[in-house]
């Protein structure tokens, strides 16, 4: 699998991006944090490998299986209003141009159950296919 983000000198992220990722990894919210220890502990690795806060053109995503090419998004409250919401479609048909999909969860489906959203995530996995940026 070519990985046009990486060879692609024009499509690699500039230090910039490198840092702000970098900055994020350290300074995870709750729900990040909560994610992340299920998606290390809890998936098996087989299924896919998940990085955390992964720079990716412009964008820094929150969790990506890069050999999967899947996008798990953690949105916080702010993700409600419009602006963000704009911006929110704008990032996912980036990442959909660049053959990723995309998967959202609210902070509150983290922290409140967990269990349903690594079901969403395993299930994405096994399938290979899943409707674009799905939010519940």
């Amino acid at each position: 699998m070519t990985k046009a983000w990486i060879t692609d000198l024009s499509k690699r992220p500039s230090k910039r991006q490198r840092n702000r990722a970098s900055s994020l990894r350290r300074n995870l919210t709750e729900p990040d944090r909560k994610l992340w220890w299920h998606l290390r502990q809890r998936l098996p690795l087989e299924k896919g490998h998940f990085r955390r806060q992964v720079p990716i053109g412009p964008y820094v995503a929150d969790f990506c299986c890069l050999t999967s090419k899947l996008v798990v998004e953690v949105d916080g409250h702010q993700h409600g209003y419009d602006a963000k919401a704009v911006h929110d479609e704008h990032r996912t048909s980036y990442l959909n141009s660049h053959g990723f999909r995309v998967i959202r969860f609210t902070n509150r489906e983290v922290m409140t159950a967990i269990e349903s959203v690594l079901d969403t995530i395993l299930a994405a996995l096994n399938a290979g296919s899943l409707p674009l940026a799905g939010r519940d």
